[in-house]
């Protein structure tokens, strides 16, 4: 059985005409993954037993004749910041090592309600506080491509997972461009809603005002399936969208009245790899060929939104790790300390790696008295001027075109005495994530060395359907 590229359309249409069960297609794709997961170090954790259950739960109705869902039977991973009742949650940090989570994350609860095949956890840079997946305590994940570079962060495992065909799509969560990111460096397509439409209830929270769970997958249309089936108001989380669950990918389409994209200026300057300019603006003129309208626009430098980031990112990833302490959510070691406090001391400074640490210092300086004003305060109006310049674009464009990354995945120790790799690697994909907007990456091409090319889709809050059809449009009508 091929799992090459699969789409769950494809695998859906064999399991109609019993071509396959899920039971066979699971073992086909936990045969891949156990040829290729010493070399390229996908997951964290597998959960093959639960994977091949849950295919049989499905093969059953398929032959009762029960109706099931789009994703049901279908092989996919999810990123290890989601909690899964009775599955180690680590974030890739040994501090939650021994974590077994008590109840599902919501996004885990929808797949689980829709009979999804999880094959197992994710790694991930730690607590997501990374751009390249090295910063996980578990090692680092390889490129598909080249495996002395680097997949991308913090969603690198989900990335790999899919690029390599060790599954048909994967969870990931994003606060800058930690889905965007990885899909670009591996060659796949990347979908995040608007902030709000998926919950984060159940996710091991980085940045609370950016985090946002995501799409990894191998085609648009597998993006709007599987995006659908976990978006939807939650009364767990009060910052999602007060709207029932999605139906993109019923109204999915390569038709296109009218449009007129943008292209900031600022997208592609000399910060831009050559090659990975050139291909998108030749991505660009295969939109214009089709008849789209194509104009240059002017956006805020982004070296504003990196500085806004990192102040935003740090001061609220400085809160998000209070909790961790050691006791109530991991142990590190059995040293016996002479009272609680010093036992959580010692476990923080065992259990979390050199970027936790530095980032909830810089984030626990903004936030100090005296310091809260200057920086960041400044830093959220800032953000709101960076969420205003963006609705001024789109009173002149529809959407918005330009590189997911300044450059192709690069190798393996770039982060090495570079703390504010991720801040300058995300560089393009922060604008957008302030904002909360809906973006998606898709793969555009491949350079010199061989490695993938993505480009990004951004368009205004709760435009998603009009982000993922010009995307299915480019992949319809350009790359079939």
């Amino acid at each position: 059985m091929n799992t090459e590229k699969q789409t769950i359309e494809s695998l859906r249409k064999g399991f109609l005409v019993r071509e396959f069960s899920s039971v066979e297609l699971t073992q086909e794709y936990l045969k891949t993954i156990d040829a290729k997961e010493p070399k390229l170090n996908v997951f964290v954790s597998q959960t093959r037993e639960q994977a091949i259950e849950a295919a049989a739960v499905v093969d059953r109705k398929i032959v009762e004749g029960q109706g099931t869902s789009l994703i049901a039977g279908i092989p996919s991973v999810v990123k290890d910041n989601f909690n899964w009742k009775g599955t180690r949650t680590t974030a890739s940090s040994k501090i939650l090592t021994d974590y077994v989570s008590p109840y599902n994350a919501t996004v885990i609860q929808h797949l689980l309600d829709n009979d999804a095949v999880i094959l197992g956890k994710s790694n991930m840079d730690a607590f997501a506080h990374g751009s390249s997946t090295e910063t996980s305590d578990f090692g680092v994940t390889r490129n598909p491509y080249d495996l002395a570079r680097v997949s991308g962060g913090s969603s690198g495992g989900s990335a790999v997972a899919v690029a390599a065909n060790m599954a048909v799509y994967g969870i990931g969560s994003e606060t800058a461009g930690s889905v965007r990111g990885p899909a670009a460096w591996c060659g796949i397509y990347g979908f995040v809603p608007t902030y709000g439409r998926n919950s984060r209830y159940g996710v091991v929270a980085m940045g609370s005002s950016l985090d946002r769970p995501g799409v990894l997958a191998n085609s648009v249309m597998d993006c709007a399936i599987v995006n659908d089936a976990i978006s939807g108001q939650d009364s767990y989380d009060a910052t999602t969208i007060q709207e029932p669950h999605a139906e993109y990918a019923k109204n999915l389409s390569a038709e296109h009245t009218n449009l007129t994209i943008g292209i900031p200026r600022q997208f592609l300057d000399d910060r831009i790899d050559k090659e990975v300019a050139e291909t998108v603006i030749t991505a660009v003129k295969e939109y214009e060929r089709l008849g789209i309208k194509v104009v240059e626009i002017d956006l805020l430098d982004p070296k504003y939104s990196i500085a806004v980031y990192t102040i935003v990112m740090r001061s609220e990833v400085s809160s998000n790790l209070g909790r961790i302490d050691g006791i109530r959510y991991g142990h590190v070691s059995d040293k016996k300390a002479e009272s609680v406090l010093d036992q959580i001391a010692y476990n923080r400074g065992e259990g979390f790696g050199n970027e936790a640490k530095q980032r909830s210092m810089t984030g626990a300086y903004t936030l100090s008295a005296g310091y809260y004003d200057a920086y960041y305060k400044k830093a959220q109006r800032v953000r709101t001027l960076i969420i205003q310049d963006f609705a001024n674009a789109f009173k002149k464009v529809d959407l918005i075109l330009g590189p997911t990354m300044p450059t192709v995945a690069p190798k393996i120790g770039v982060t090495e005495n570079n703390p504010l790799f991720g801040e300058l690697t995300d560089m393009l994909t922060e604008p957008s994530a302030l904002a909360g907007l809906p973006c998606i990456s898709i793969p555009v091409g491949i350079d010199s060395s061989g490695m993938p090319i993505g480009m990004q889709i951004i368009g205004p809050q709760f435009k998603e359907q009009a982000v993922l059809n010009l995307a299915y449009l480019y992949e319809q009508r350009v790359t079939k």
